[in-house]
């Protein structure tokens, strides 16, 4: 399956252009690494995550994903805001996890897939509340860290990849940009561009923000040890192409 772009990430590209300096490079087989990207909401990790790991020939987990599940099982099982025990049982009993020979890998609970469902919009309100949920955090980290085991070879993004999922990782990226820019692009994201306007996506988004970074368990910080990028007027091959970078520097201390 191709890696699929936002309309505001092909309006970067036509605007700025592109800088690929790969000529087939992947990191070698033999290697195990794993590279996590974090950052808030609409900098691009999913996009880059993805794609990176494409041109490394690496795996690539979609943390948020597991979350965006989690959510959906909570509005569709109808779970109120103080079920969190039931909640967090029966995410552990829908056992999420990814069917690999897909490209993006597919999100599954109960085995079935829900890609179509965790994009909707009732599921991006609710995600961050279901986020702050410690016991489900802690039972999300463990199984990034059982995907990990299963699979060595691992671009992750998300919010605490780097920070609590896997602390002692390698490569450790933190990607930011402006508000605006990350509201456009999660507009067009989540195709939303009938329903939200950008000034009511920039006040979610910056909700989120400040929900993510002020939360107990697994809050969003920059890691000390992460390289920061701001996406907000680089082009996507721009961005992979720093990783990359900074991915080849890194493999021979590895």
């Amino acid at each position: 399956m191709a890696v699929s772009e936002t309309t505001n990430e092909r309006e970067m590209k036509e605007s700025q252009g592109s800088a690929t300096i790969t000529a087939g490079f992947t990191v070698p087989s033999t290697k195990e690494i794993i590279i996590t990207i974090d950052g808030p909401a609409g900098t691009g990790k999913s996009t880059v995550a993805r794609m990176l790991a494409q041109r490394l020939g690496l795996d690539f987990l979609d943390t948020g994903a597991m979350y965006r599940a989690a959510a959906a099982i909570m509005i569709d099982r109808k779970f109120e805001d103080d079920e969190i025990g039931e909640l967090v049982s029966t995410v552990i009993g829908a056992d999420l996890h990814f069917d690999w020979s897909q490209d993006p890998p597919m999100i599954l609970a109960w085995d079935t897939p829900i890609d179509h469902r965790i994009r909707a919009d009732d599921v991006t309100k609710k995600v961050s509340f279901v986020a702050t949920i410690p016991e489900l955090r802690s039972h999300m980290v463990r199984k990034q860290r059982v995907i990990f085991a299963q699979h060595p070879r691992l671009v992750t993004e998300g919010r605490d990849q780097g920070s609590i999922a896997f602390p002692d990782a390698p490569v450790k990226f933190y990607l930011d940009a402006d508000p605006k820019v990350r509201a456009e692009r999660r507009i067009d994201q989540l195709g939303l561009h009938d329903n939200v306007s950008v000034d009511e996506m920039c006040e979610r988004i910056l909700e989120r923000d400040r929900i993510d970074s002020s939360r107990s368990d697994g809050p969003l910080v920059c890691p000390d040890d992460a390289i920061v990028i701001d996406t907000s007027e680089l082009t996507i091959d721009g961005v992979i192409d720093e990783m990359e970078r900074v991915v080849r520097d890194r493999l021979d201390d590895l």
